[in-house]
C-alpha cells in the first residue's frame, strides 16, 4: 500500500512538474483575437481571425484555430487590426530645434545620437513598426539599428543608407560655410563624392559602415539654400554609377529628386526610388511607370515648415523655395497615382516632428488614393520596395508578428491612423490603449 501511494504521489509530481513545463513553453505563444482584420494583399477585411504568435512570428491566422494551453490571449475583437506600418522616408537622428543655425552649427553627432532613441521609440509607438532611414551623419543611424536589433532600446525595424551622397556644393554638402573653414575628420564621412570613381568610392564606403540601401541627391533641394530647387547635382554617369555600385552589391539605390530632369536621370540610372519627386511630367511618369520605380512623395510636410519654419530662424530662400514645391509636389503626387505609377509611403519625418508620421495619410487621400491604397503604400508596398516581403508588410504565416490595431475602421476614417492605440512588434506589446 505504501509503495502504490508513493507511485501516486510520484505519478501527481510528473504531470504537475510536466503542466508547468507545459506553461513555461506557452509564456512565449499568443493568440489575439481580432474582430476585423484588414488583408491588405487581398485589400478585403476579415472579421472574427485568430492570430496565433510565437515568439516573434505569425504561425498561423484563421477563424477557427485551436488555442495552444497557456497562451496568452490578446482581446481585439471590438477593434481593427492592420499590419505594422512602413515609412519608407525617415531621419530618426534629427529634427528641427527653436533655432536652424544651431542645429546645423551647434549640433554635433553626439548631441544627434543622444536624442535618437527618442525619436525611434515615438515613431514605434506612433504605430511604424519599419522604417527605412535614408540620411543620417556619422553612421548613427548604424548605431540605433544596432541597439534595436539587440533589443537595448524599442524603436522600429531599420534599413538605414548611412551618409547621403552629394556632389560638392550640392544639397548634400552642409560642409564649410565659408571656403576658409574644412571639414576635421575623414573626407568620406561628409558624404561628398565627385566623378564617377568618386562615388564608386563613397557607395563602397556607405557600405563598409552599414548602408544597407544607398541615397543620394539627384537634384538640389528645399532645406539648404543653393539657389535651384531641382536642378540636376550629377552626372548621367556619376548616377549610373551610383546605383551600379550599389547592385554589385546587392543593393538598391534610391534618389532625392525634385526637379523633372534629375528625375529622368536618376530612373533611367536604375533606381529603386524616387524621393520627393515634385515636379513630375508626362514623361517622367511614363518612365517610372516603365521601370517599375517607386515615388515615395512626403506630401503631408509642406504645412509644418510652411507654419513652423520661419519662427526659428530659417532663412527666407528656403521658405519660397517650400511655397515653389509644396503645391506643384502635390499635383505631380496626383498625376502619378492616377497613371498608376506604384505608390510607397514616405514622409521625410524628422523635418517635422517624430511619431506624426500618420497625419500623411489624409493627404494621400485626398490626392487621389482610395484608403486601402494608401495603407497598401504602407504595407506591401513598403515592404516590397526594402525588399522585405517575406519578413514584413502583410499578417501571414511566417512573417514577423508586427501589428497595430485602431478602435474604428480606417477605411471609412483613415485619420484613425494619427493615433494608433495598439502597437505590436514582434510579438512584444509595446502600446496598448485599447485594453486599459
Amino acid at each position: 500500500m505504501i509503495q502504490f501511494r508513493i507511485k501516486i504521489i510520484t505519478l501527481t509530481l510528473l504531470i504537475l512538474s510536466f503542466n508547468s513545463f507545459a506553461q513555461q513553453q506557452n509564456d512565449s505563444v499568443k493568440v489575439i483575437k481580432a474582430g476585423h482584420l484588414l488583408d491588405v494583399e487581398k485589400g478585403i477585411t476579415l472579421t472574427n481571425q485568430l492570430i496565433l504568435i510565437d515568439h516573434d512570428t505569425i504561425k498561423s491566422i484563421g477563424p477557427d484555430l485551436t488555442i495552444p494551453i497557456g497562451a496568452t490571449i490578446i482581446d481585439l475583437s471590438n477593434a481593427t487590426v492592420l499590419p505594422g506600418l512602413i515609412d519608407c522616408h525617415t531621419h530618426l537622428t534629427f529634427q528641427p530645434g527653436d533655432n536652424y543655425y544651431e542645429d546645423i552649427f551647434r549640433r554635433t553627432p553626439v548631441d544627434l545620437a543622444m536624442v535618437a532613441p527618442i525619436y525611434a521609440k515615438k515613431t514605434l509607438e506612433a504605430g511604424f513598426t519599419t522604417c527605412r532611414d535614408v540620411g543620417a551623419s556619422a553612421f548613427i543611424d548604424v548605431s540605433l539599428r544596432n541597439a534595436i536589433n539587440r533589443g537595448d532600446i524599442p524603436g522600429p525595424r531599420l534599413l538605414v543608407a548611412t551618409l547621403f551622397i552629394g556632389s560638392t556644393g550640392s544639397h548634400g554638402d552642409l560642409n564649410g560655410f565659408s571656403p576658409f573653414l574644412d571639414w576635421i575628420g575623414p573626407k568620406q564621412m561628409t558624404g561628398v563624392a565627385n566623378g564617377v570613381e568618386g562615388v564608386r568610392a563613397q557607395v563602397r564606403y556607405n557600405i563598409k559602415y552599414g548602408a544597407e540601401v544607398i541615397k543620394f541627391g539627384a537634384s538640389a533641394g528645399v532645406l539648404t539654400e543653393e539657389t535651384s530647387v531641382g536642378a540636376p547635382q550629377f552626372s548621367q554617369e556619376e548616377m549610373n554609377a551610383i546605383v551600379e555600385e550599389a547592385h554589385l552589391w546587392g543593393l538598391k539605390a534610391c534618389a532625392h529628386a525634385h526637379g523633372t530632369v534629375a528625375i529622368k536621370m536618376a530612373v533611367k540610372a536604375g533606381v529603386a526610388s524616387i524621393e520627393h519627386g515634385s515636379f513630375l511630367d508626362d514623361e517622367a511618369i511614363q518612365l517610372m511607370k516603365k521601370n517599375g520605380t517607386y515615388l515615395v512623395a512626403d506630401i503631408y510636410n509642406d504645412d509644418y515648415i510652411l507654419s513652423d519654419y520661419a519662427k526659428h530662424g530659417t532663412p527666407e530662400i528656403i521658405i519660397n523655395k517650400e511655397k515653389l514645391v509644396g503645391k506643384e509636389q502635390r499635383l505631380s503626387f496626383q498625376r502619378a497615382v492616377k497613371a498608376g505609377v506604384k505608390i510607397a509611403f514616405g514622409t521625410d519625418a524628422g523635418v517635422y516632428p517624430h511619431g506624426w508620421n500618420g497625419k500623411q495619410f489624409k493627404y494621400m487621400v485626398k490626392f487621389g488614393l482610395t484608403p486601402m491604397q494608401a495603407i497598401q503604400a504602407a504595407t506591401i508596398n513598403a515592404a516590397d520596395l526594402l525588399g522585405w516581403k517575406n519578413k514584413v508588410g502583410s499578417l501571414k504565416k511566417g512573417k514577423y508578428a508586427d501589428l497595430i490595431a485602431v478602435k474604428d475602421n480606417p477605411l471609412q476614417d483613415i485619420t484613425l491612423l494619427e493615433q494608433i492605440p495598439f502597437v505590436m512588434k514582434g510579438g512584444t506589446i509595446y502600446k496598448n490603449e485599447l485594453n486599459k
